[in-house]
């Protein structure tokens, strides 16, 4: 995330651009909607350019008019033949960049802050050169000049953020040329938006599963929100799941997931199939339901009336979607590595499991047997993200470090 900076006519006020490459639904996307929000909050004017913005799906704020949204490069094709996606995110992005320069006169670009008093604040989110498979001679080339250009795109900031102590530490594996030490600064939870989210009043009419309402109202249901993607292991919810119902046959139980999901991502169709395919082995299609994009009602109402929220995926940078299971006063169940060592505490607001079917079944298994316990875990999750993760010490902090920057 790019914030290019000048100054405004009151003291400490600032015009802000935000350049992120796609305003869809995920971490990194919620991350830069409350960025934004924040720096509003503080007095100063924002901007959010993007390359992709679907207001069908999207976070509410960026389609509300909360936020000031501009779609630049878009008419630049997302990838060729489904392979170039990086070279084309990058010229996509590049692209609203020139936009900044040439058709905003409030912003200034990066390529001229050593001769103005513009400044670039860089929130990195995780280095993108992990998050690709080098598994030919080819991709490896092809990612060496991607690599080097990330490198030393990201040292020209004139600061740099990142979303948890895990971040930080493969930041500094990853780019061993910035010399500069990045400054962590965590995600936060928009309690207020949470608190004004109204959850759907009529769920099982308005929420549909192949073709059907589903009713899941004074029903105990697993719940796992992220993206239809391999990386997410949403395999190892469904499977420690089976384990649980198979030894609980008279326990009342489902499994849902939902998430962000798009047809245009040939992983995001390829994978919900495999889910389906694999409920189906396990005889459990009247237990496992898949949503697909839900809006933020349905989100509400899923996350306050779950028993427990289950968070798969290894490795994870950091990781919004515990902290909204905690907020809703829900146990939640994590893997033991990445961002939700940093957010989840073990056996107090939650269970840290290794990612593999028994322990996380053992979990489920602690969930619904003692659910006294549970109550007390999802209260205390709940008052861990107030004292640390709420959205005002997030845009205090951040204000600062802007003000910081600009005087320095």
């Amino acid at each position: 995330m790019g914030k290019i900076k000048e100054i405004n006519d009151d003291e400490d006020k600032y015009n802000i651009a935000i350049l992120h490459p796609d305003l869809g639904i995920g971490g990194a996307e919620r991350l830069i909607v409350d960025v934004a929000l924040g720096l509003k909050s503080c007095g100063h004017k924002i901007d959010v350019y993007t390359s992709r913005h679907d207001p069908t799906r999207c976070f509410r704020e960026t389609a509300n008019g909360d936020l000031n949204v501009k779609v630049c490069g878009d008419y630049f094709p997302r990838h060729f033949l489904n392979r170039f996606m990086v070279i084309c995110a990058i010229i996509r992005n590049l692209l609203a960049a020139i936009h900044i320069i040439f058709f905003s006169k409030k912003h200034l670009s990066p390529l001229f802050k050593w001769f103005t008093k513009s400044k670039v604040l860089f929130y990195c989110h995780f280095p993108d050169k992990l998050l690709t498979s080098r598994n030919s001679t080819i991709k490896r080339l092809y990612r060496v000049p991607i690599d080097l250009f990330e490198e030393w795109t990201t040292s020209c900031a004139d600061e740099i953020l990142v979303n948890s102590n895990f971040t930080s530490s493969i930041f500094k594996k990853s780019f061993t040329h910035i010399k500069k030490s990045p400054n962590v600064l965590y995600p936060c939870l928009n309690t207020v938006e949470f608190d004004k989210t109204k959850q759907s009043s009529d769920f099982s009419n308005q929420t549909k599963y192949n073709n059907k309402p589903i009713s899941l109202e004074n029903k105990e249901f697993f719940l796992s929100i992220n993206r239809y993607e391999r990386k997410k292991d949403l395999k190892l919810a469904l499977d420690s799941f089976s384990v649980v119902y198979s030894n609980n046959p008279n326990k009342d139980i489902y499994l849902v997931f939902a998430g962000g999901y798009d047809t245009g991502l040939k992983e995001n169709v390829e994978h919900l199939e495999e889910l389906k395919e694999k409920t189906k082995e396990y005889g459990l299609e009247d237990r496992v339901f898949f949503l697909c994009s839900i809006n933020e009602g349905q989100k509400q109402w899923l996350l306050l009336n779950c028993c427990c929220l289950v968070y798969t995926p290894s490795f994870e940078h950091f990781g919004i979607t515990p902290l909204e299971g905690m907020y809703a006063s829900k146990p939640v169940i994590a893997v033991n590595n990445g961002g939700p060592l940093e957010t989840v505490v073990d056996s107090k607001t939650g269970f840290l499991c290794p990612p593999d079917q028994k322990d996380f079944s053992e979990a489920f298994q602690k969930i619904i047997s003692d659910p006294l316990h549970s109550k007390k875990m999802g209260f205390a999750g709940k008052q861990r993200v107030n004292e640390k993760f709420s959205f005002k010490p997030f845009a205090n902090n951040l204000n600062t470090i802007s003000n910081n920057l600009m005087i320095n």
